[in-house]
């Protein structure tokens, strides 16, 4: 069987077939761990399942689910534990910083495969949003087993090209006040003025969770440069000439600060935050869909 680091080439993250394998060979082995772990009961699959409470109709009783594990468990209905969960991506040019032949954006892509591969295995809605300057990409959430095709297909499209756009006029056509929902909001942060705060600030609701994933890639938080060199703003063309060794330590305490910042401000609001490396695991990802969808649950 393939793993996920034989899996982890360009070429495989950059076709459908190929992100669909590797989404499957990533939420597999999480699920293999968590079955090890115990932690959700024997044969259990998350939120589809819950205790046996007095006055629920017997006729739900699942009876395969008592025979495997003694215990009373009614499986809920789709209506009952629908979800609909969004993916907004930022698809500016500074989402195109590439590590090691890796883009930010094929990261992306496999954590929103991922995620989304467990979320329709769960029966919930999903939708996707990718947004520049420039166009709005939008699947819009459905549970139907061929979107999850299509979400893919719009997830190898994306163009990442431009900068974020300081008023989003397609604002309305992404959020919903109504809904229960989970929204997943990635970027690398990589704002202007304070635009990618403000637009998340503006998606939570009482009826929803909203978790912002930023994206660095180790080059970034770890400055690994040397001698004389010529930075350039992807999104804004602007230059900047520096000596690495003079630069280093204040780049890191600008970082650590800027990083720190990003975090009390989201967290005051309501929302969760959390920084992925691109070199780093994506369990911990699909750990945070699982607890925000029991909590909306």
């Amino acid at each position: 069987m393939n793993t996920y680091q034989e899996l982890l080439k360009p070429e495989i993250v950059r076709e459908v077939s190929g992100l669909s394998l590797m989404s499957r060979v990533i939420v597999d082995g999480y699920l293999q761990g968590l079955n090890k772990s115990r932690h959700l009961g024997v044969g259990m699959e998350f939120s589809q399942y819950r205790g046996y409470e007095a006055g629920d109709d017997l006729r739900l009783l699942d009876w395969k689910m008592l025979a495997r594990s003694g215990r009373y468990y009614i499986k809920q209905s789709e209506i009952e534990s629908q979800i609909s969960v969004k993916f907004i991506l930022d698809a500016s040019a500074s989402m195109e910083h590439r590590e090691n032949a890796f883009t930010k954006m094929d990261f992306v892509r496999i954590l929103v495969a991922s995620i989304s591969y467990l979320a329709h295995s769960q029966g919930d809605d999903v939708g996707l949003f990718a947004l520049n300057q420039h166009q709005l990409q939008a699947v819009y959430p459905r549970a139907v087993k061929k979107d999850f095709n299509r979400l893919l297909h719009e997830l190898i499209s994306i163009e990442n090209r431009g900068k974020w756009p300081e008023k989003s006029t397609s604002f309305n056509q992404i959020h919903s006040h109504n809904r229960k929902e989970i929204v997943f909001f990635i970027t690398d942060m990589h704002q202007h003025q304070y635009e990618l705060q403000e637009f998340a600030k503006g998606l939570k609701t009482d009826r929803n969770e909203v978790a912002v994933l930023q994206i660095m890639g180790a080059q970034e938080m770890e400055f690994q440069y040397k001698g004389t060199l010529t930075f350039e703003d992807i999104e804004t063309g602007e230059k900047v000439k520096i000596s690495a060794k003079e630069a280093k330590d204040q780049y890191l305490k600008d970082l650590e600060k800027n990083i720190k910042e990003n975090e009390d401000f989201f967290l005051s609001n309501g929302i969760d935050y959390q920084l992925f490396k691109m070199n780093e695991p994506l369990t911990e990802t699909l750990k945070l869909y699982l607890k925000k969808r029991i909590k909306l649950a």
